[in-house]
């Protein structure tokens, strides 16, 4: 399909032909919200922890004698009971992540990327460069109407990175690093025309 070109003047710059087999797609929301989810388990640190009652510092003695005192039996002044015990069946560091099929991952990109396209939130560029003050770029984005919008070029340009760098709302990625949470995540998506082509050769 047929796409045009626009630059970030607004001022369109030719077209490009869009291949139905990567923005043509039938939505599919129940895999981009597996892809998602499985790159949400992936960022977790999972360094959260509880020490257990072997893990806790304190004295392996039994406080008192079992019987005789009128009080419940005790063995250890680390069971969970206790102000200074440890903790049952606490959080351990691990790993949250799991495998998702290389298909998968890639059927949700596709399904992304044909979401947006459907719901006229993509934009073509001519390129994401030339701009490299951030007040300038944020007037010509306040005039398109972009508050929030995910750039993806196939190279980038380092002053474009730097002028979007303290915009909030606005990210700039380069088409190894376009994945679904991140489209998802933005209203609008913008697809340089260099992008268009490294999309191309990944999902090839």
């Amino acid at each position: 399909m047929q796409a045009e070109i626009k630059t970030l003047d607004d001022v369109a710059a030719g077209s490009i032909e869009l291949p139905d087999a990567i923005f043509g797609a039938t939505p599919r929301p129940d895999i981009v919200a597996r892809v998602v989810h499985w790159q949400l388990a992936r960022r977790r640190a999972g360094t959260h922890k509880a020490k257990g009652m072997g893990e806790v510092q304190g004295t392996t003695k039994k406080p008192y004698r079992q019987k005789g005192t009128g009080r419940a039996r005790q063995g250890s002044l680390r069971s969970p009971q206790f102000r200074t015990g440890g903790v049952v069946h606490g959080p351990v560091v691990r790993d949250h992540g799991y495998d998702l099929p290389k298909k998968v991952r890639r059927l949700g990109l596709i399904a992304a990327l044909s979401q947006k396209l459907a719901d006229g939130k993509l934009v073509v560029l001519e390129s994401a460069s030339g701009t490299a003050k951030t007040g300038e770029l944020a007037g010509k984005l306040k005039a398109l109407g972009w508050a929030s919008v995910l750039i993806i070029d196939h190279e980038l340009d380092q002053g474009f990175v730097r002028a979007s760098r303290n915009l909030v709302g606005i990210d700039v990625l380069p088409t190894v690093g376009a994945n679904v949470y991140d489209i998802v995540a933005h209203d609008v998506l913008a697809v340089t025309a260099a992008g268009v082509e490294g999309l191309k050769e990944r999902l090839a």
